[in-house]
């Protein structure tokens, strides 16, 4: 893998299908660095889960970039606002800060949730099991993470439906490959509607408190001084947006996965026990979340090797994941496997603040699909439509018959 580079990652050929390539580089290079840009690659399990869980790493800027430059780059309100996150904060603040949003998401308040989510999944297949065929992105599996974080922040229903019928994500924000002039205007635009109607929401909260997340999360600001208002209103972006992304993109991984692997379709159909098991599975096997970032913040050693700080680590979540040394013919679909963890959640400080929630919705989720639909068929298995990311991984559309 000597013809490795970072831009590499973001073509077609390898989004379709980016395994092969991380087995090669896993295989030749499992600790690569690449002098131009100050990066080190982890592909293996163990280093990757090493470094996940490194206090020495964080998130810092590359030690080439002027202040002239940051002062530049900070003009993009998308970036901006991604900057005030707990996603590219170090400890103390991003103690502070996720502390205030963390009860939202352990297993009690995700486990009250279940019957909510339940009807919530038959009253939508309700909705489109007389037409027969469509798109599961969505009629299926975007609106119904969508749903349910409007229900945890307290957004109002005469709100939700921009929601969702579209998607203003834009994964490419947080790829490590630079992007285009396009594309950070697109992400720009799509920021600053989002900040602003947020930040209108914690006006109206603010006015009319309810018995909801954000009526919490604006009282941390307000009486105890835990969050500025920039800082409330780009975590609640935050959260909105991975708080549904990753869900739609591990849904439709996993129907995917399942229709290439037909003999564990049938096994899941016939014992609807496995749906647990099969969610870990769905996980490590074509991982939403491919890969994750950080910084040395010091001088340091990650996985053998002397790096400077600001040097940049790159662990390839879903590379890990197919470690042979960890999983057993690990390019094989096994909804019955009771090995290690997937490392799709990330770890250490970072480790994602939804991933129950993650699991019970595709665990709910995925198994009404396939018991209210019996019938149903995947049209474009073989050349699904991926879209344009490498960090999130997902279909654009998953049309299908039923």
């Amino acid at each position: 893998m000597s013809e490795f580079s970072l831009e590499s990652f973001f073509t077609p050929d390898i989004i379709a299908d980016p395994y092969p390539m991380y087995n090669g580089l896993r295989e030749s290079s499992p600790v690569l660095y690449l002098e131009d840009s100050h990066m080190l690659i982890l592909s293996e399990y163990q280093t990757a889960q090493a470094a996940l869980r490194d206090k020495n790493l964080g998130h810092n800027d590359s030690p080439d970039i002027t202040p002239e430059e940051l002062e530049e780059i900070m003009r993009n309100p998308a970036i901006a606002s991604l900057r005030r996150t707990m996603l590219l904060m170090n400890p103390p603040d991003h103690t502070r800060i996720r502390s205030l949003f963390v009860k939202a998401f352990d297993a009690r308040s995700v486990k009250v949730m279940e019957e909510r989510i339940s009807a919530l999944s038959h009253e939508l297949i309700d909705q489109f099991i007389e037409r027969g065929e469509g798109d599961l992105v969505k009629l299926f599996n975007h609106p119904l993470p969508v749903i349910v974080i409007c229900d945890m922040l307290g957004i109002p229903e005469a709100d939700r439906q921009q929601f969702i019928s579209g998607t203003r994500i834009q994964g490419r924000l947080i790829d490590p490959t630079p992007m285009t002039d396009a594309e950070l205007a697109q992400a720009n635009a799509n920021s600053s509607d989002s900040l602003a109607y947020f930040a209108g929401l914690c006006d109206a909260r603010r006015a009319n408190p309810q018995d909801d997340l954000l009526t919490a999360l604006v009282q941390s600001e307000t009486e105890h001084g835990a969050l500025s208002e920039e800082e409330l209103v780009a975590n609640i972006s935050l959260l909105f947006a991975a708080g549904h992304e990753t869900t739609v993109n591990l849904l439709g991984n996993a129907l995917l996965a399942l229709y290439r692997n037909p003999d564990q379709l049938a096994m899941l159909k016939a014992n609807p026990e496995l749906m647990t098991s099969a969610v870990e599975e769905f996980l490590r096997y074509d991982s939403s979340v491919q890969l994750s970032a950080r910084g040395a913040l010091v001088d340091t050693e990650v996985a053998g090797h002397q790096v400077p700080a600001g040097t940049q680590i790159l662990t390839l979540l879903a590379a890990a994941n197919r470690d042979p040394k960890v999983f057993d013919d690990p390019d094989r679909l096994d909804i019955t496997r009771s090995e290690a963890k997937p490392l799709s959640f990330g770890g250490g400080i970072h480790l994602c603040l939804g991933a129950q929630l993650a699991r019970l919705e595709t665990k709910i989720g995925l198994g009404a699909l396939l018991e209210r639909l019996p019938n149903l068929q995947l049209t474009n298995v073989d050349k699904p439509e991926w879209k344009q990311t490498i960090t999130l991984r997902g279909q654009k559309s998953l049309p299908a018959t039923w």
